[in-house]
C-alpha cells in the first residue's frame, strides 16, 4: 500500500469499539454518519456525529441551551491536521480537536483497504472509563 491508497473521501458505514470483556457498543449510535479525508499534501480531517441530532431552539450561531450544547458536544467527534502514512497505520497529528485533550497528540489507526472500502482500528481507548478498541469502517465517497 501507498499513501496515494488513502487519498480522497470516504463516508462513514459504521464506528464501533469494543472494551477488554467483548463488549461491543457504538458511541454514536448503529447509524452515525461522517467522512474521513485524506489530502494528497499530507492534510486529514474527520467528522462523524449521531444520525437526526435534535437541533438547537436558536437559528442564532451561539444561542440555545446549555443542554442542547452539551448534547452536541457528546455526539460528535471531529479533528484534523497532517498524517503520516506507514507500512501498516496511519497517523494523525491532531492540531485542532472538537476533544481539546486531542490537540497536539498523534491517534494511530491501523488500516486494511479491500476494494472500495477502508477499515482502521484504534489501540485502546479510554471510552466510558474503560480500554476500548475501536473500528471504524468506511467506503470511498462518490459525488
Amino acid at each position: 500500500m501507498e499513501a496515494k491508497d488513502i487519498v480522497g473521501t470516504w463516508r462513514l458505514v459504521s464506528y464501533s469499539c469494543k472494551d477488554e470483556n467483548g463488549n461491543v457498543g457504538y458511541p454514536l449510535g448503529k447509524n452515525a454518519v461522517g467522512y474521513i479525508m485524506y489530502t494528497s499534501d499530507g492534510y486529514m480531517s474527520v467528522s462523524m456525529s449521531s444520525n437526526n441530532r435534535p437541533k438547537r431552539s436558536s437559528n442564532d450561531l451561539t444561542g440555545g441551551t446549555r443542554e442542547e450544547k452539551v448534547a452536541e458536544a457528546e455526539t460528535y467527534i471531529t479533528y484534523c491536521g497532517t498524517y503520516e502514512f506507514h507500512k501498516d497505520r496511519v497517523i494523525h497529528n491532531i492540531e485542532m480537536a472538537l476533544f481539546p485533550n486531542r490537540v497536539g497528540s498523534s491517534q494511530i489507526r491501523y488500516y486494511k483497504i479491500k476494494g472500495n472500502k477502508i477499515l482502521l482500528t484504534t489501540p485502546p481507548i479510554s471510552i466510558d472509563n474503560k480500554p476500548q478498541i475501536c473500528t471504524i469502517i468506511w467506503e470511498r465517497a462518490s459525488s
